[in-house]
């Protein structure tokens, strides 16, 4: 029986145009739908935007428009921004399309029918930023997600016996893999602990949202309407057959990711939801953490947004996608900054995978026509050869695991510990030496050593390929595999590497950049934030998701003779760094290379 496999983002709020927070979520939910793919999953990636409520009713009236032109707008920029991403999902649900209103409405009534509704009257105060009605707060109280001055809110509403459900949720919160990490769970479980009220279902002092079914005057409360899309989007409440047969196949969601700012919706009001509806629960819902610029959390009232197409510009979709998932230990928050960013390029991309790529296939052109050469076997292998084989075949193991614990940080470290292991590999084996040399035994280890490089190349490049899809198809058709899309990655071991292979074009991957890769990216957001104006636009920007251009060499200038003093304007181009020589030491079989390990503080 074939496996299947559901994964959701949140859907996500239209109140302003995606920034690189919201692709963030978008990132890890696209690596994780890819891999289960590559493992043979018939997967189902659904992301979408969320268009109702009080909070864009009057964003939309600030702006001069109707609500629906002003969400049709802002959930096209994000439409727009994930197919720049080549991000994979297979569904994309706006909470305005008819599909998922009359569900939703399917979804009340069976709630209702239930027994779980009833008709009154809220007086307190409500959070329109966060949609969010706050329990125990006065007049003039700040809300405690955001901070905004929550308003005092009366009128008739339907009710959810939310106070019914508190220790079938605790029950629930007992299996350890319902919510994740750790530290959110117990968050959770504190919250319900402390005491559930019923909830507020509708509201009837506005009118942009889905009506209450019999009940027009009334519209469903946002985060009820919000959070059934992952349902209503494989068909749930639908009279197609089709439809139905879709719900049955992917429904519980084996995934659910959300930013932490929203546990509650999602692990409180969801599940208690569900259970009123009789339906089954998620199987794991994953709560990471915020990125951070400026030491805050990115948000249009802070000002301190980036923008996810400043990135793609300059460095391409790959190297965004790699530096969030390595440089953030998910479920934690993480900072983020243009100078990490282009550090983390350079360091692992480009002098890394990219390097060792560039190295190993340019020698078996250069040595062996373009074909994968033949190694030596048994006995003629040398511990180093053996070591690296080890290695990957760990790495394989590692990696899997770590990633299906959501710990991907750790296991592209894992990875680039192999990447790592083999240039170590190649420096000690020399073989541009060897390459040097016609005897017999040279050319045979000369074969070895490039057949295992290029072996552990494959091996990091398939693993790597659901967080970098584009570099690693890339450096996979360099290397004459064909479609990488294709690999059974299930399969996955070492020495399946074809003999005699023979090589596609061979280009740089990943070209360096520059810290003027850093100044563009830094002017380019400084100018975006003092042109506002340019704000619907800018989604329309051409699509480039491919790593920089190297930069064209400079044509040096003249040098001056021994004698010459060079003048103040020369001397001011000069770029002068200081570093700390923190390894030095010989190179085994080398009688003029040192191996250096230098510490300039930004590379």
């Amino acid at each position: 029986m074939s496996r299947k496999f559901y994964i959701t983002t949140p859907i996500y709020y239209v109140n302003a145009r995606p920034h690189i927070g919201h692709a963030y979520t978008t990132i890890a939910c696209d690596t994780i739908a890819r891999r289960q793919r590559l493992l043979g999953a018939e997967t189902f990636f659904l992301t979408g935007t969320d268009e109702h409520g009080q909070k864009i009713e009057r964003a939309a009236q600030a702006a001069g428009k109707t609500p629906q032109q002003y969400a049709d707008e802002i959930s096209a920029q994000f439409r727009q921004l994930w197919r720049r991403m080549g991000i994979s999902n297979d569904d994309f649900i706006r909470t305005t399309e008819d599909r998922h209103k009359k569900r939703v409405q399917e979804l009340f009534r069976r709630i209702r029918d239930n027994g779980y509704i009833y008709k009154g009257t809220y007086t307190g105060q409500y959070c329109v930023s966060c949609e969010l009605y706050v329990d125990g707060a006065q007049p003039g109280d700040p809300c405690p997600t955001c901070e905004r001055i929550t308003e005092t809110v009366k009128e008739d509403n339907y009710f959810f016996k939310l106070s019914e459900f508190q220790d079938k949720l605790l029950a629930l919160y007992a299996n350890p893999e319902f919510i994740r990490p750790e530290a959110r769970r117990n968050e959770v479980i504190s919250f319900v602990r402390s005491g559930l009220r019923d909830l507020s279902i509708s509201r009837s002092t506005f009118s942009w949202g889905i009506p209450v079914p019999d009940d027009p005057k009334h519209v469903i409360y946002v985060w009820l309407d919000a959070l059934a899309n992952y349902i209503t989007a494989i068909g749930y409440g639908s009279s197609h057959a089709g439809a139905q047969e879709a719900f049955k196949k992917f429904w519980p969601a084996d995934v659910q990711m959300i930013g932490k700012e929203i546990v509650r919706f999602h692990c409180v009001y969801w599940p208690a939801f569900l259970m009123a509806a009789g339906l089954p629960m998620p199987k794991t819902i994953v709560a990471h953490g915020w990125l951070l610029f400026e030491e805050s959390k990115m948000s249009k009232s802070r000002g301190n947004i980036v923008r996810t197409e400043t990135i793609l510009d300059v460095l391409g979709a790959d190297a965004l996608r790699y530096f969030l998932l390595r440089e953030v230990v998910f479920g934690q928050d993480g900072s983020f900054s243009f100078d990490a960013l282009v550090q983390r390029y350079n360091s692992d991309l480009a002098n890394g995978l990219g390097n060792l790529a560039s190295r190993t296939l340019t020698m078996i052109n250069r040595y062996f026509k373009g074909e994968v050469p033949y190694p030596s076997h048994g006995a003629s292998k040398t511990a180093a050869d053996v070591a690296i084989a080890e290695a990957a075949r760990k790495t394989i193991r590692e990696f899997g695991t770590l990633f299906d614990q959501f710990q991907f940080s750790r296991a592209l470290e894992s990875a680039w510990a192999l990447v790592a292991a083999v240039d170590k590999y190649i420096v000690e084996n020399e073989p541009w030496a060897l390459g040097e040399k016609q005897d017999e035994d040279s050319r045979s280890r000369l074969a070895t050593v490039l057949y295992t490089a290029a072996e552990a190349l494959r091996i990091a490049t398939a693993l790597a390929h659901p967080v970098m899809p584009e570099a690693t198809a890339k450096i996979w058709a360099q290397m004459g595999l064909g479609d990488i899309q294709k690999l059974p990655l299930s399969e996955l071991a070492w020495g399946q590497l074809p003999l005699g292979t023979k090589l596609g074009d061979v280009q740089p991957v990943f070209p360096r950049a520059d810290k003027s890769a850093i100044e563009r990216m830094q002017k380019m957001e400084e100018e975006q934030r003092s042109t506002p104006v340019a704000e619907a636009s800018a989604a329309a920007t051409p699509a480039q998701t491919t790593a920089p251009q190297a930069t064209p060499a400079a044509v040096p200038a003249p040098v001056p003779a021994a004698n010459e003093k060079i003048s103040i304007d020369d001397f001011a181009k000069i770029e002068l760094r200081v570093g700390l020589v923190k390894v030095a030491e010989r190179v085994p079989k080398a009688d003029k290379l040192l191996r250096l390990e230098v510490d300039i503080g930004t590379e």
